[in-house]
């Protein structure tokens, strides 16, 4: 009877060369592609217990580095001088005007929504009113609970030399995008406003006081 022959070295050789091939792909991929994949399916336990501390400071604080790197980067962030980074947190719900339980109620005390403007537009505003020095760049998500969402706003040092002297940069110290928050020219105000897609049914381009004007 022929003896049949032992495989097994032959599979396992098989198996660590194909666990090698997966290892070499994985490390060919970068430390932001890493970041990125894990702000996917966060550690919810880390993320619950960072905002219990972020419930019990203040609404607006100044950070040393930014939360989620990949994301910062994505958006302008540079490690350098005239960069800063804020955390906001803001409350959640419908934005209703405050009703007075006792004395007289008028008609003008009703509530009213004001829902023109998503929550990141209104916390990137919120964070230049604090810093009036700085511009506002763009802001990103970093969680949320049932009472407040938490984002992480970017600013800039217009007066910087580091900022003037930036190939990449040196647009913001200009005097056309001064308080550019403020005129919807974030990104998100952009989403908010409707022109992340060019389509006459919006009826926002180039924006909705422009529109209303059009036909007269």
């Amino acid at each position: 009877m022929r003896r049949l022959r032992d495989t097994s070295h032959l599979q396992s050789e098989q198996v660590y060369k194909i666990t090698k091939l997966i290892q070499t792909k994985n490390m060919s991929k970068g430390m932001y592609h890493h970041i990125r994949a894990a702000w996917r399916n966060p550690d919810i336990e880390t993320l619950r217990s960072r905002m219990i501390k972020w419930r019990e400071g203040n609404s607006i604080v100044k950070v040393d580095k930014p939360l989620r790197l990949d994301k910062a980067r994505s958006l302008g962030y540079k490690a350098k001088k005239g960069f800063i980074v804020a955390r906001i947190r803001i409350l959640r719900g419908g934005r209703k005007r405050p009703r007075p339980r006792k004395g007289r109620k008028g008609r003008k005390l009703s509530n009213k929504l004001v829902l023109k403007m998503n929550y990141q537009w209104v916390a990137e505003q919120r964070v230049q009113r604090k810093f009036v020095n700085l511009e506002v760049l763009n802001s990103y998500n970093i969680g949320k609970d049932g009472t407040f969402y938490f984002y992480e706003v970017i600013l800039v040092d217009p007066e910087r030399p580091e900022i003037k002297n930036d190939r990449t940069m040196s647009w913001i110290t200009q005097k056309q995008n001064k308080n550019r928050v403020l005129r919807g020219l974030t990104s998100a105000a952009k989403k908010s406003r409707g022109l992340r897609t060019k389509t006459h049914n919006l009826k926002v381009r180039p924006s909705l006081n422009a529109w209303h004007h059009r036909g007269k």
